[in-house]
């Protein structure tokens, strides 16, 4: 048994003694002329981002206008079951998602500001979770929803009565580009 840790301990010695690799140098700022010298050194390629809203990354016009444009569905103290009222807005957004399978989507679960840390957190990710099943169970594919919990740390009303409370108990759903 001892000859068998000599053996790894060796071995493992022998796989950190590899040696370094360099990177090539940074490139150096002329402050003198206000201009900075660009690196030649470099010849690893710069990713391009689409920021022109044609791309699966930009953003699509459909669903800044109509029923898609609304983006919060509410409930009431300690509920995270849909109300009927908002199905009609959970069924247009998975409907979105059916008929752009490129598109993605993440689901903010929040609560107001009563309750533990702990219960909050765990309030809003049944509230996310809740709308991801639905729109899972309407046509959209697994790959396309992402459910989160907030719980109480982003507010839409800061107030502390109920009026600011049911703005708070909500989910939220963004798209691509907007997280």
């Amino acid at each position: 048994m001892r000859a068998i840790w000599i053996a790894v301990f060796t071995a493992g010695l022998a796989a950190c003694s590899s040696s370094p690799t360099e990177q090539a140098p940074a490139g150096v700022e002329d402050r003198t002329s206000g201009t900075a010298k660009p690196d030649t050194t470099s010849t690893t390629p710069i990713a391009k981002v689409d920021v022109t809203g044609t791309g699966i990354t930009g953003q699509d016009p459909a669903v800044k206008t109509g029923v898609l444009a609304q983006r919060s569905i509410f409930y009431d103290l300690d509920q995270y079951d849909i109300k009927d009222q908002y199905k009609p807005l959970v069924e247009a957004h998975a409907r979105y998602l059916r008929d752009n399978p490129g598109r993605k989507m993440l689901v903010q679960g929040n609560t107001d500001e009563r309750g533990s840390r702990e219960y909050n957190i765990s309030l809003g990710q049944k509230r996310s979770e809740g709308v991801k099943k639905m729109l899972l169970l309407l046509g959209a594919r697994e790959d396309q929803v992402e459910s989160v919990s907030l719980g109480e740390e982003k507010p839409r009303s800061e107030g502390h009565d109920e009026t600011a409370w049911s703005q708070n108990r909500r989910s939220d759903v963004l798209y691509q580009g907007e997280y």
